[in-house]
């Protein structure tokens, strides 16, 4: 199972820079950037449910699961 983070491609639609997000959103560059680069383990429903509030989008706009065949 894999989750993929779209988050760039949301901010490319919205023609927003990471540094926007995270003023609205109220979460530091540095955990942002660990979410777009799905690096991150976990995200809470109150940071996704901002994030989606400011791109205005739905979470899966952001996270998709891509199914790992083998």
């Amino acid at each position: 199972m894999t989750i993929q983070v779209n988050l760039d491609v949301m901010l490319a639609k919205r023609k927003m820079k990471l540094t926007e997000l995270s003023e609205e959103v109220g979460v530091t560059m540095a955990n942002l950037s660990v979410l777009k680069t799905g690096k991150a383990k976990a995200i809470r429903f109150s940071t996704l449910d901002e994030i989606c509030r400011v791109l205005e989008c739905q979470p899966a706009d952001i996270l998709e699961y891509v199914s790992e065949e083998e």
